[in-house]
């Protein structure tokens, strides 16, 4: 049987995608800088051309990536409140999905990547800050929802800053320290943060939720 032919819009598509996971390889093995135009294209089995069919600089293409993982992040919490989940379900499953998320490195230094550049090139800065800004604004709105659903009054705007913040962070110390920052004490931060500080819980709560043993006081 004849492999199916592709339209234009469908190869156009898997070029694009292509590309995209060729990039996000490259750039988390030789960072952003390192990595060139050409060596991205040819990784993907293109052209330079093809590159720039596509995006129009590495800026734009690492902003995509992003984004692209910023989505896959927001299916995640979309499925912390699907229809029918009580408000303890609810709670149970954002302290598991905040307490294991620092384990999902394989995109987090394209978040370092991308704050560096953001740092140092003015205009990324300024495009870097909206999606930013944006990703904060869905954030708020997810834990605005929450807290309906839970009865849990929670400070939206005060808190989705904070959990941004804390998880880069645990991520951070996690990935360039995993010997001191073990798993375990990574996943009782989250953890301890998220039922004590949000939901208000003691230490059995924490630990009926969470499947590993919880380290620290």
């Amino acid at each position: 049987m004849k492999p199916q032919r592709l339209t234009r819009e469908q190869a156009r598509e898997q070029t694009h995608q292509r590309l995209l996971d060729a990039a996000q390889i490259i750039f988390i093995q030789k960072g952003f800088v390192a990595g060139s135009v050409e060596e991205i294209a040819e990784a993907a089995g293109y052209t330079r051309g093809a590159f720039y069919s596509n995006f129009r600089s590495k800026q734009e293409l690492l902003l995509e990536l992003l984004k692209r993982d910023h989505k896959a992040m927001q299916a995640g919490l979309h499925g912390i409140m699907e229809e029918g989940a009580t408000p303890e379900d609810i709670e149970d499953r954002a302290l598991l999905f905040y307490s294991h998320l620092y384990r999902d490195n394989k995109n987090f230094l394209l978040w370092v990547e991308a704050q560096l550049l953001a740092a140092r090139d003015a205009k990324f800065r300024i495009i870097f800050a909206a999606f930013l800004r944006d990703k904060l604004e869905q954030l708020t709105a997810y834990i605005r929802e929450c807290s309906v659903r839970t009865g849990v009054p929670l400070p939206a705007e005060t808190l989705a800053l904070g959990l941004m913040a804390l998880c880069d962070g645990v991520r951070f110390f996690y990935t360039i320290n995993p010997q001191d920052v073990t798993a375990e004490l990574a996943e009782s931060v989250l953890a301890h943060f998220f039922s004590r500080v949000v939901f208000g819980r003691g230490m059995q709560d924490i630990e009926r939720a969470s499947p590993v043993r919880l380290v620290g006081p």
